[in-house]
């Protein structure tokens, strides 16, 4: 399996600080739409605070996970931005977050006066086109319970907070929410959990989900 640099996608505060300057401070509580498909895309985002999915809706109205979640410090709404493209996916706050919104003709003033951050913008694109390849071998590779056990590691490196319980995902996200993220049922995703509990690779105290023994997890990633 591939391991994606996420780190290298987040900004240094000194470049965030030029954003802000340029950008405007917008909350969206727990579920709201950040964007929809078929908009017009004609601004980017930077997450200060709270995580954001990025997601399309299927025939029957299903959520479908696309990219892996927009953490704090991440730009996001870049390619469609750039190009003024329309909008192909859906972006929703998991949790309440605040982000910068900047305008395409503000923002395109700003990289022409920041080269950094231009290089930035470049290095986090290249790294999402690496991100979406590694997705759709995911998807046609591994397993339904493969693909659960890479996301809970995933989760665990980026929110992941060491307890004596263990490695605490600091992310509440519903079964619902992470069926959507690998393609399957809230119904395989509960009864895989309960499966992950069982082996003792994962313990779920409180609504709150630790990372007991990642071996045992990786097991399943074949």
């Amino acid at each position: 399996m591939e391991s994606i640099n996420y780190e290298a996608l987040a900004l240094e505060e000194s470049e965030k600080n030029v954003i802000r300057e340029y950008g405007t401070v917008v909350h969206y509580p727990k579920g709201q739409i950040v964007f929809s498909a078929g908009d017009t895309a004609d601004r980017i985002y930077l997450i200060e605070e709270g995580y954001v999915k990025i997601y399309r809706l299927t025939m029957d109205g299903r959520k479908v996970t696309v990219g892996s979640m927009r953490s704090p410090g991440q730009l996001m709404g870049l390619a469609e931005t750039l190009y003024h493209g329309e909008r192909t996916c859906f972006a929703g706050a998991i949790n309440d977050s605040t982000l910068v919104v900047v305008r395409k003709s503000c923002f395109e003033r700003l990289l022409g006066r920041h080269p950094s951050i231009a290089l930035k913008v470049a290095t986090t694109l290249g790294v999402r086109m690496r991100e979406a390849e590694a997705i759709i071998q995911e998807m046609v590779s591994w397993q339904v319970p493969g693909r659960l056990a890479m996301l809970l590691l995933k989760m665990s490196e980026r929110t992941g907070i060491e307890t004596e319980t263990g490695t605490k995902i600091a992310l509440r996200l519903t079964h619902e929410e992470l069926a959507c993220m690998i393609g399957t049922s809230r119904q395989t995703v509960t009864s895989l959990l309960n499966m992950f509990k069982q082996e003792g690779s994962i313990a779920i105290e409180e609504r709150e989900m630790y990372i007991l023994e990642t071996e045992k997890l990786k097991k399943w990633i074949v």
